[in-house]
């Protein structure tokens, strides 16, 4: 199973939000591309980056300090946060960005993010965020009447390179993954799911792999001390 540390990004630092909720936030770093370094020499395989800003407001707020972020990196990177337009794609691609999550677009312009989807063939991902089933979007401040697993089964046909599926109640919780609702989403999903949410230990993550999840999203989890990077490694299968 693929392991994606997450760095989410907020007025230039790294920052982590309990349940998304923008005033319940932790600050754990002032220097993200420091952070990148320390991820990366301690194995990480890959990252996942997360512009608050940009989702909420629907820009690429954090642009250059990503870019900074994927040159020293060296590893594929994930990112997402107020990806709504091809441009912005497409800048992000030149910038060396491995792939893209699109949530907003996805629950708000169906046809336009199916459109995108072909125009970059695997390249995008979709990102399904959920309260209690129901699909979130403009960094998570909305919430549809769309259930998660049906616009995962209406996107079948699209060439996604994966779905990063989140589970709004336990993100940031540290009180482990939802685990029936990340079963049902592999299940309904064609393309490999990337589940995300309530990671605290190593076991968290083995019950993830059993499940059948292709990859697992851990944030709050490394930065608190209660998991590192090698036990994470490990139980994703990846240790070295």
């Amino acid at each position: 199973m693929e392991l994606w540390p997450a760095i989410d990004l907020r007025g230039g630092r790294c920052v982590r939000l309990q349940q998304g909720d923008y005033d319940r936030e932790t600050v754990f770093g002032e220097d993200p591309v420091g952070t990148v370094r320390q991820f990366t020499a301690a194995g990480c395989r890959r990252l996942h980056i997360v512009d608050l800003e940009g989702a909420k407001d629907g820009a690429a707020i954090q642009r250059d300090l990503i870019a900074a972020m994927v040159e020293a990196a060296g590893v594929p990177c994930q990112v997402g946060g107020g990806i709504r337009s091809r441009e912005t794609i497409e800048a992000y691609l030149e910038a060396g960005v491995s792939r893209l999550v699109v949530g907003s677009v996805a629950i708000e312009q169906r046809e336009a993010f199916a459109e995108m989807a072909r125009a970059f063939p695997g390249r995008l991902v979709l990102g399904l965020d959920a309260r209690e089933g129901r699909v979130a979007s403009r960094g998570w401040l909305e919430t549809s009447t769309l259930q998660a697993v049906d616009l995962a089964t209406e996107s079948a046909d699209l060439p996604l390179a994966a779905i990063v599926y989140t589970d709004i109640a336990r993100d940031g919780m540290l009180k482990g993954p939802n685990l029936p609702a990340l079963q049902a989403m592999v299940e309904a999903s064609p393309h490999p799911v990337v589940a995300s949410g309530g990671i605290a230990t190593a076991d968290d993550l083995r019950d993830v792999a059993a499940t059948g999840a292709a990859g697992c999203i851990v944030g709050r989890a490394l930065y608190d001390g209660g998991l590192t990077l090698a036990a994470a490694c490990q139980a994703a299968g990846e240790a070295d």
